[in-house]
């Protein structure tokens, strides 16, 4: 029973498009994080400069904002995944379970 299960679940038109579709959206959020991870990463390697260059009249440096963009970015493209995952692959999940089960 649990082989025919299986079967039904991988013959689903609706399973083919839900591993495509967060496939590839997952490896594209995964570029862009790597993206801006290792651009500041490289950044500190090479332009050290840069980084350390006040901002104005105040002791922040560069270094500071785009750290901290680099944290919100991440808690930003986690929400996006996160509400497409909510709003489409549940409902394709439910498409799912809802023709195997009858």
């Amino acid at each position: 029973m649990h082989d025919d299960l299986v079967q039904q679940i991988k013959g689903d038109p609706n399973y083919h498009q839900l591993v495509k579709l967060r496939s590839r959206f997952g490896w594209a959020l995964t570029g862009l994080m790597l993206l801006v991870y290792y651009g500041y990463i490289l950044l500190i390697a090479f332009n050290k400069e840069f980084l350390a260059t006040r901002t104005g009249e105040g002791v922040m440096t560069w270094g500071m904002p785009i750290g901290l963009f680099v944290i919100a970015f991440t808690v930003l493209i986690t929400g996006i995944y996160v509400r497409r995952a909510n709003k489409q692959f549940d409902d394709l999940t439910s498409a799912i379970q809802a023709r195997v089960q009858a």
